[in-house]
């Protein structure tokens, strides 16, 4: 008879195996229900397993919201990678579709890093910030080249107040320079392709919209016509 294979050996990459447990019991039960002993009996391990990877249950939270993060800001870059560098409006909305996709592809994740704060937990934002930021790389770097171009339509917008120009300045040092009227822009689009996205995960729309895509679409032309008069 065959021994009974060791812990290790069923999960041989156990702080993969501890992610992907989390995930499942969020989606079951929601992220406030995460806890690392639940983790553990579902993995079948013992709790001071996990603590060797994730010593506190906010360490794992941490770790989730980076990965989601980085998930986003890679599906985005994915999104464009194969789209000529010139296309620009045709990358703005690449970018806004994927967005979407993304968030009904992984709903939880979304939720995580967009949703109802976890009671008790208050996310590190020297470690949070930067993956938060890098998943708005794509977005800021197509609208900086529709600047760049000349086709970046905001002579229309209301005039920037210094309050909100040292705060977008404040911003662009983080960012290494990047015009402000440029990250306003990076803004207030993803503001608007967010708030969609959000009330349709959340199952907010009014019942009458049976295809929340079919609003999402509409909305990305429009910020084409907007922005770039196309």
């Amino acid at each position: 008879m065959s021994p009974r294979p060791k812990q290790i050996d069923q999960h041989p990459n156990l702080e993969e195996a501890i992610k992907d447990a989390a995930w499942r019991l969020i989606a079951g039960h929601g992220a406030p229900a995460l806890s690392l002993r639940a983790i553990a009996r579902e993995l079948g391990i013992t709790a001071p397993a996990i603590y060797n990877y994730f010593p506190r249950r906010d360490d794992l939270v941490t770790a989730l919201i980076v990965d989601a993060f980085t998930s986003l800001g890679e599906s985005q870059k994915e999104a464009v990678r194969a789209l000529p560098d010139e296309d620009l409006a045709t990358r703005l909305a690449t970018l806004g579709l994927a967005y979407r996709d993304w968030a009904v592809a992984y709903p939880q994740r979304y939720q995580l890093i967009f949703g109802t704060p976890i009671p008790g937990y208050e996310a590190p934002a020297d470690i949070t910030v930067p993956a938060a930021g890098w998943a708005l790389v794509p977005l800021i770097e197509t609208i900086q080249a529709l600047s760049t171009a000349g086709r970046l339509r905001v002579e229309r917008s209301a005039a920037m107040t210094p309050e909100l120009r040292s705060m977008l300045e404040a911003w662009s040092q983080f960012t290494g320079g990047i015009n402000v009227e440029v990250l306003y822009t990076a803004l207030v689009i993803w503001s608007r392709v967010h708030g969609l996205v959000t009330l349709e995960i959340g199952g907010q729309m009014p019942s009458f919209i049976s295809d929340p895509g079919e609003v999402y679409r509409r909305e990305i032309q429009t910020i084409e016509i907007q922005y770039l008069g196309e």
